[in-house]
């Protein structure tokens, strides 16, 4: 418990090390294309209010009916203020649970939701159907656009990178999530 505090002290202390939420992607992978990707698309584009891209098989499956290059998958990605809206209402379709194993060792998490019905807002439509989505969340600080950036580009010192603890501690305490 101690080390929370520390690192609640930290980030209060020094605005520059409170991470914050870079972006939220959602996905949908249907495995086909044609009717069922769009079906996916338009569920992406009522929960976000955003256009979704397709993404496109990189090999060729046959036991699956999949071609390299078909597009069999959507996303969608959210930044700002919208991202933080958005996870707030898919995280309510989990119960706002997620597992330690769910974080890896950058920061950044992800779940799962099986049925989008789950999430509050969202209605069941029997021309489109029940599709299940994943959720992942990028954490990072500011100053990580020394990275981005094109001209002077810089690695992100190992002091500055946010850690597991730190992104567990971050869902708990800002987020509302209940890590198990």
């Amino acid at each position: 418990m101690n080390n929370k505090d520390e690192v609640i002290k930290d980030w209060n202390s020094n605005p520059m090390r409170k991470p914050r939420i870079a972006s939220v992607c959602i996905n949908i992978c249907v495995g086909a294309s044609g009717e069922p990707l769009e079906k996916a698309v338009q569920i992406l584009e009522t929960l976000t209010g955003q256009k979704p891209s397709r993404r496109k098989a990189k090999r060729t499956i046959r036991s699956f009916g999949i071609h390299k290059g078909e597009p069999i998958a959507c996303m969608v990605t959210v930044r700002g203020k919208k991202a933080y809206e958005i996870l707030d209402r898919v995280s309510q379709a989990v119960g706002r649970e997620i597992l330690k194993t769910s974080f890896d060792k950058n920061g950044n998490f992800g779940f799962g939701i099986e049925e989008h019905i789950d999430i509050p807002g969202m209605k069941y439509n029997p021309e489109i159907g029940i599709y299940g989505m994943n959720v992942y969340v990028t954490l990072e600080r500011p100053g990580y656009r020394v990275k981005r950036r094109r001209i002077k580009k810089h690695k992100i010192g190992s002091k500055h990178r946010i850690t597991r603890d730190e992104a567990i501690i971050f869902a708990e305490e800002v987020l509302g999530f209940k890590v198990k």
